[in-house]
Parts: structure tokens; sequence; C-alpha cells
């Protein structure tokens, strides 16, 4: 049976798109994404919590999440001291995020395409020194709410530059989910080939966008328990691909996550509760059958 590693970013990306969670709710639903099986979480974001409130806390979520060799907390980090503190803080594993359009890399991250990807190389300096793997999250890989239609050419150029600057990985994001199967898998026979996936919702196509992307060889995503998340920089931004959709459907379909859903549920309805409304996840709502 082929394993799919999921790597779980609700505590970062779905939460920080919430009002602030308190730091003891964040490792709460650690805690419980780890019952249920999750072993690759993106916990935090060293982020100034002037910018970002919701982030506010990161060192302390790391300090208290619990600690075994098979667990892999990533931390999104901005710039180099990000990257310095996420560091001193024990992450296994440092992302870092990249647009595929000027405007929307500008907007978010307030850097140009070129200024990006020297202050990646210099993080990517610092991380190969302490052995621990940057992954670079190319966002509006499918397409910008800005420029329209990106280039899949230029898509994986940028890719190819992130690798020669230093980074283990790449994840090509669609940011405001204007993929479609056909759009993954001309991406994909371009790159030549794709270590992972962040979906987005907006249209309805996540999960369909997955299971093309399994037919072509992907093996790993990023999903938020719930469908948490959506970028504030992107209008209309929906919230990720829910893990528990997606697992749901790798159990049906024969691929191994190691996730038990049923206890993954309880974490969404958990969720559910610490922000103070209803998850977008339809699996939530439903149940298993």
């Amino acid at each position: 049976m082929d394993a799919v590693d999921i790597r779980e970013v609700g505590p970062r990306d779905g939460l920080q798109a919430e009002a602030p969670v308190s730091v003891d709710d964040r490792v709460r639903l650690i805690e419980a994404l780890l019952e249920a099986g999750v072993r690759h979480i993106e916990a935090c974001s060293f982020v100034s919590p002037k910018a970002v409130p919701s982030m506010a806390g990161a060192a302390d979520v790391m300090a208290r999440v619990p600690r075994a060799p098979q667990y892999r907390y990533a931390a999104l980090v901005p710039n180099l001291k990000g990257a310095e503190l996420a560091l001193d803080a024990g992450v296994d594993e440092l992302t870092v995020t990249i647009s595929a359009s000027p405007t929307y890399n500008q907007r978010n991250v307030k850097m140009s395409i070129e200024e990006s990807l020297a202050q990646i190389e210099k993080i990517c300096a610092v991380a190969t020194s302490t052995d621990v793997p940057v992954d670079a999250i190319v966002s509006c890989a499918f397409g910008s709410p800005y420029e329209g239609a990106i280039d899949p050419a230029d898509v994986a150029g940028l890719a190819r530059r992130l690798v020669g600057g230093g980074a283990a990985r790449i994840t090509y994001a669609d940011t405001t989910g204007m993929a479609t199967p056909p759009l993954i898998e001309t991406l994909v026979n371009t790159a030549g080939t794709v270590d992972g996936l962040h979906l987005h919702d907006n249209r309805g196509t996540a999960l369909v966008n997955a299971y093309a992307a399994l037919q072509l060889g992907v093996r790993r995503f990023d999903t938020s328990v719930g469908g948490l998340g959506g970028s504030p920089f992107a209008e209309g931004a929906a919230g990720n691909l829910a893990t528990e959709e997606l697992v749901y459907l790798l159990d049906d379909v024969g691929y191994s996550t190691g996730i038990d859903l049923c206890r993954l549920l309880e974490a969404s309805a958990m969720v559910a509760g610490i922000i103070g409304h209803p998850v977008v996840s339809r699996l939530a709502e439903a149940g298993v059958r």
C-alpha cells in the first residue's frame, strides 16, 4: 500500500486566518492531531506578532508540544530572523513562501520575487548548517488574483531557482483555488516532478485535484483540519483542503496515512469549539458512512 505524507497546517495556516487563539488551545489541538495519528505538523509561524497577532507565542508552542522521533514539526518563517528563532526553538523543518505572482508576493511579504529569492537563500544557508530542511512553498502556482494565468514554465523555473538556492523540497500552492486536474497535470509534466501540493477549495476542486495528483505520482499534501485557512492577501480565498476529507478518500482508494479518521473528526470538532464557529469541512458535518 502506497503511503501518503499529510502535512497538517491547521495550527498555523488554519488558525492564522482566525481571531487569536491561546497557546494552550493551540497546543491542545496539536496534541489531538498527534493522538489521531498525524505525524507531520506545521505548528506555528515565527513572524512579528504585530503583523500576525494570531501567531504570537510561537516559541511557547514549540516548548510545549510533545516530542518523539516520529513527530515532525514545521514552522513558517518570513525572514532570516524568524528562521533563527525557529531553529533555536527546535523545529524539524522550516517552511518559506514565495509567490509566482509578483503582485501577490509584494502584498504578502513586502518583497519582489528577486528579493524573496535572496532572503530564502540566506535562510537555507543557516538551516543547512543545522541539518534542518527548508520546504519552499510557491504560492499562486496555478494562477493569481492579480495577474491571472501564470505560465507553468515560469512556476517550474522559479522552483528550480529555489532548489539551486538550497531548498530541500518544493510545495506548489493553489492559493486561490484556481487549479483543475488538467492544470495539475500540466504543472507535473512541465516541472518533471512535484514534491508536494498545498490545495485550497475556493471553487470546490481541491479534493478532485488531490485525486488527480495521486494518479500523477504526488505523495505529499498540505491539509488543514476542518478545512480552516485562507489568505488575507487574496480576495475570496477559501480554506485549505480539509484533512479529514482527504483521509476519507485515501482510506477508500487504498493509500496509507497512519491517521485514524474517527480521532481526526474529534480533533475537527475540537477546533470548531476553539474558534467559536463551525468548520467548513463537509465530512465534519456529514460524518463517515
